[in-house]
This record gives C-alpha cells, sequence and structure tokens, in this order.
C-alpha cells in the first residue's frame, strides 16, 4: 500500500470511531482539493454503517480513479505533416528544463523525430542546462543570442523544424511567477508567434508543477491556464512518498490532465501519466 493510503488507513484502523471532521482535514491535508474531500467522506458517511480502514481507503482509491479520464498516452502528430509543437511552462525550480529534455528523450525512443528549443534566454544556465542535455541525448536543438526575444527563438525553430521535417519541437520557456502580469503576457506572445506558421501551435502547452509544493501548485495552474490555455500538466518529484494529491485537485477544478510524471533526476525516471500506477504505486 502506498505512502498516503498505509497513513490513512492506519490512522482510521486505530479508532474505534471515524472522526468525520479529521478525516476531511486529512484529506484537504493531502491536496486532494476541498470538493473530493467532501465527496469522499459524504459517500461514507452514506453506507450508514460503522466504517472500517478499509472502507476508507477504497473509497477514496475509488473517487481518485473517477477523477482522472481514460490514459492518453500519445501526442498524435498533425495530420497535415507540419510539427507538433509543445510549450513548456512553469514557475522557477519546478524541473522544467528537465522535463522539456526528457519528454524529447521519451519521444525519441519511440521513433519519433524531435527538436528543442531553448526559449529562456535570460538565463544562461538554462540554455547550458538544455544544451548538455541535448549532447547528451543527441536531440538537435535552436538556442538564441543571450536576452534575444523568446517568442523568435521559438518562431525560429519552428521555421526549421518545418524545414527538416521534424516530427515534434518541445520549446522550453522562462521559468515566471504566476503571479507576475508581464511575464504571463509574454507567454502569450510565444503562443501568438507560433501561431504564425501553424494556426494550430502550439498544440499542446504543459505546465510543469513540482509534487512537494501542495496547494500552490493549483494557484499556479490557475493562473498559467488564463495566460496560455493548458493541455496537460507534467508532474515532477513524484517519488512515491505520497506526494502528488494535488493533481487530483487541478484535474477536478480545471479539467487538466496529468500527461507525464517525473519521479527522479535521471532520463529514464519520466513517463507517461498512467492513472491506475498514479493511484496503486505513487499516492
Amino acid at each position: 500500500m502506498a505512502g498516503f493510503f498505509k497513513n490513512l488507513y492506519n490512522k482510521v484502523a486505530n479508532r474505534s470511531d471515524v472522526d468525520w471532521d479529521e478525516l476531511e482535514a486529512d484529506l484537504i491535508a493531502a491536496d486532494l482539493g476541498v470538493r473530493t474531500s467532501l465527496e469522499i467522506v459524504e459517500s461514507l458517511r452514506a453506507l450508514g454503517r460503522k466504517i472500517s480502514a478499509e472502507d476508507v481507503v477504497e473509497a477514496t482509491r475509488q473517487h481518485i480513479s473517477e477523477v482522472f479520464p481514460e490514459d492518453r498516452a500519445n501526442l498524435d502528430l498533425p495530420e497535415d505533416g507540419r510539427p507538433l509543437v509543445i510549450l513548456i511552462v512553469g514557475v522557477n525550480g519546478t524541473g522544467k528544463t528537465t522535463s522539456a529534455a526528457k519528454l524529447a528523450r521519451l519521444l525519441a525512443q519511440q521513433g519519433t523525430s524531435v527538436a528543442l528549443a531553448a526559449a529562456d534566454t535570460f538565463r544562461a544556465a538554462a540554455v547550458e542546462q538544455l544544451e548538455r542535455w541535448s549532447e547528451r541525448l543527441h536531440i538537435p536543438l535552436v538556442k538564441g543570442a543571450k536576452n534575444a526575444d523568446p517568442a523568435s527563438v521559438c518562431y525560429t525553430a519552428h521555421q526549421q523544424a518545418i524545414s527538416n521535417g521534424t516530427q515534434v519541437l518541445i520549446c522550453d520557456t522562462a521559468g515566471r511567477l504566476h503571479t507576475s502580469h508581464n511575464l504571463m503576457e509574454e507567454l502569450g506572445k510565444i503562443s501568438r508567434i507560433l501561431g504564425k506558421q501553424d494556426e494550430g501551435a502550439p498544440h499542446h502547452t504543459l505546465l510543469v508543477v513540482d509534487a512537494t509544493t501542495g496547494g500552490n501548485a493549483l494557484n499556479q495552474a490557475r493562473e498559467f491556464n488564463k495566460a496560455v490555455p493548458l493541455s496537460g500538466v507534467i508532474v515532477t518529484k513524484l517519488d512515491g512518498s505520497g506526494k502528488g494529491g494535488v493533481t487530483v485537485a487541478i484535474q477536478k477544478e480545471l479539467d487538466i490532465a496529468p500527461r507525464f510524471i517525473g519521479t527522479g533526476e535521471e532520463p529514464e525516471q519520466f513517463e507517461v501519466f498512467s492513472r491506475k500506477k498514479f493511484v496503486d504505486q505513487i499516492l
């Protein structure tokens, strides 16, 4: 039994009766969100009998599983043969650049041709980090001059991807606080510029969130989704220690599903989101 469910089981099993207020508080504290937590408690109370620890865990598993849609493993390529453009966004420190590289590796291993664009032009370390990943993974990288317009870097990379017949272009953008209006506006500009060469681009905008930040990740998702409509979430630092409940809240409130998860620093510690594995092994 994974960390979250084990803790929940032990807490309930050691009591003669369920303390409903405490159970609700525990579920909310696990970042499942108020709505989901209330629904779990109400479903248990509706049973109208003495509740066991097994009942609590099973009801929680079932509700979490039902929140997420069917697994969507594939990022379908455009039918017109133009590149699939993926915009990677998020706040600083979530593992955004690393996730962009790991996603590129995952797609390349599936036989897809991939290129990276280093659009974090104001932080030299970010470009250097992506360069190292590019060399390590043998994936082409497009970068601009220091302090270049990020939108122009993405535009150039998109041009090259079209010219070269590259199937997927992944644009790594600068980390930015979701409360910074100007930087959030910049994301909108990048999105509009990409749309000049293909009105469908970017085809996916993926928000990278750190599972350990809890409810703050939900706030990030709300604000980024206002600036650039999100099509999915990449959740990092999911190491099986009972974290990740915030993905439930993001899905429930914003209808934005987790697409990929990162569980460590190594390139292979990155995979397509599976709701069964998430519920069974992560939470």
